[in-house]
């Protein structure tokens, strides 16, 4: 055996660490560890669940990473999507490291940073498919893909230990609409001289076959337009879908009609694509929705976002008659060009009704292609890529098992797949590779301003307060004697409608106040004590009298 692989296999291993994105559709962050350097990949968000109540969005805890701060040479982000990139304005004000990232990507996540007034603090650099990065003893490679927005990258990470390929997310798309297809020459070559890991993505693993071509759709519009010449077109898709916004433009030029764009995110990451030449606008086409109403209605096309039911997005504004400048009604289509996200089938059904219910066409099916790798291509990365071990990343534990599935089909052992769980330690090289440790992860919840002050205690007072509401007990107290000067009035909210419940509140106010004056006469005037009697007293005779147990907060004053 040569030295230099001896010194390969024997010396210190490297750490790989999900931090998010496991489990879970979202907040993608990973931590790649060897001696003394640290690389990020990815840094994104998650949208918070039907229980987080009054949450605008959740980010992962980097608590390992602060911790460790002074070993992190940068975030490598592959794509940008939210759940890869949303996260970085706030983890970038706890941990300033250099962000890498493609053209576009690097767009988007400017714009962001220009938001949150970062800019100028953030060390940024754009790296083209097939230029390499160094970061400490890593060196990271940007290798051509394809998924639902553009410039998206595969990273081979080369470290002393070996060489892992982390997919990104991706599908295998040899006719896209904007640049050249996925570079399989370069996993193949790679793979040649051996792979120690593959992170693969997974979200698509229980689908056969393969994920059909973003082109295909072209055809799809031209023929829906073809079909509805005489009414207003309305396409919902993803902000983020470049190529999809620009085959609806395409279409919409065949047919003379003007575009208009709707929806903040969208508006924002169009402008940004324009600017970086990723998507061409024929002369003419795109006008102002000021503009619009001087065309006739079957020559206005309105991309929007809220394919997804969001409550706030342009789409459902319109469902529901909040939008400031557009109504729906007979004699529009809709489209929706996009699947539900799982969990977010509800909100759409919702819009979708609102929509038939005020005389629009809508139509649902077969008007969207996915930005994820089916088994077939799944199978194809894993044979040009030929690693040791398989880490599926990317997907709910089903998704991930699924893939898992296909590595061992492929004659991967079992014992060399590994399926991780946030703050899993795995440490490997060519000789083993396991578990070893966990570190803390999680989710932090952002609301509003707010980042992190709002934790458990708070979502479970939220949640008592959404289930059975609020009474407050206020009474005054002479400093000197002791004796109870005013109330205890009871104020509720949530709890009853007060004024048709006026006997229940009195009834609750007489026991509270005869379990207060039985205090008083015993000598206990301790705040502490007055406040628990009142609270066991009323939780008591509500609890009798209703069946619910609101939230019970009594003030005292003193005089």
């Amino acid at each position: 055996m040569s030295k230099k692989k001896e010194n390969k296999t024997s010396g210190p291993k490297l750490k790989i660490i999900p931090l998010g994105g496991l489990e879970q559709i979202g907040m993608n962050i990973t931590a790649f560890e060897y001696e003394d350097s640290i690389l990020v990949v990815d840094c994104g968000l998650a949208f918070p669940a039907d229980d987080m109540l009054g949450i605008d969005l959740v980010i992962p805890d980097i608590s390992y990473l602060r911790d460790n701060a002074d070993r992190v040479k940068g975030f490598v982000i592959t794509h940008g999507h939210e759940d890869h990139i949303g996260a970085l304005p706030y983890i970038l004000k706890e941990l300033n490291a250099p962000v890498y990232a493609t053209r576009l990507t690097m767009g988007i996540i400017e714009h962001k940073l220009t938001e949150h007034g970062l800019m100028k603090g953030t060390k940024r650099k754009v790296v083209k498919f097939g230029q390499s990065v160094n970061l400490g003893q890593f060196r990271v490679e940007f290798i051509k893909t394809n998924h639902s927005i553009v410039d998206a990258a595969a990273l081979a990470i080369y470290s002393p230990a070996g060489v892992v390929i982390h997919t990104g997310d991706f599908k295998v798309d040899f006719t896209p609409v904007y640049g050249d297809a996925i570079d399989l020459q370069r996993f193949a070559e790679i793979g040649k001289k051996g792979v120690l890991a593959l992170m693969c993505d997974s979200t698509n693993a229980e689908r056969p076959g393969f994920t059909p071509s973003e082109k295909t759709l072209g055809r799809t519009f031209d023929t829906l337009f073809e079909e509805h010449k005489n009414t207003r077109i309305f396409v919902a898709t993803f902000a983020s879908n470049v190529d999809r916004v620009q085959q609806i433009i395409n279409t919409a030029y065949k047919f003379g009609r003007k575009v208009a764009v709707e929806g903040r995110s969208m508006v924002n990451i169009i402008d940004t694509a324009s600017e970086l030449d990723c998507i061409t606008i024929p002369e003419n086409t795109l006008v102002d929705l000021d503009q619009m109403k001087n065309y006739p209605a079957e020559k206005q096309v309105i991309i929007t976002t809220g394919s997804q039911g969001e409550s706030m997005a342009a789409l459902s504004r319109m469902a529901n008659n909040m939008h400031r400048k557009i109504t729906i009604g007979p004699g529009d289509t809709v489209i929706f060009s996009s699947n539900p996200i799982p969990g977010n089938e509800k909100p759409i059904t919702k819009v979708i009704n609102e929509l038939i219910r005020k005389g629009a066409d809508v139509i649902f099916q077969d008007v969207h292609v996915s930005g994820h790798a089916c088994q077939e291509e799944i199978k194809l990365i894993y044979t040009l890529v030929q690693p040791k071990y398989a880490i599926p990343v990317h997907g709910e534990y089903k998704h991930l098992k699924a893939q898992a599935k296909i590595a061992e089909n492929l004659g991967i052992p079992k014992d060399k797949i590994f399926i991780l769980s946030s703050g899993d330690v795995l440490e490997l090289n060519e000789e083993s590779a396991a578990v070893t440790d966990k570190v803390i992860t999680g989710g932090i919840l952002v609301d509003g301003l707010g980042v992190g002050d709002v934790g458990n205690v708070v979502l479970r007072d939220r949640q008592h307060l959404a289930e059975d509401g609020i009474m407050i007990v206020v009474m005054s107290l002479d400093k000197a004697s002791g004796e109870l000067l005013a109330g205890p009035d009871i104020v509720s909210r949530g709890f009853v409608y007060v004024r048709e419940a006026d006997e229940l509140i009195e009834e609750a106010r007489l026991t509270v106040d005869e379990a207060i004056q039985g205090c008083l006469d015993r000598g206990i005037t301790d705040w502490g004590k007055l406040k628990s009697t009142t609270k066991d007293v009323l939780s008591d005779y509500v609890w009798k009298k209703t069946k619910r147990r609101p939230m019970i907060l009594p003030i005292i004053m003193e005089v």
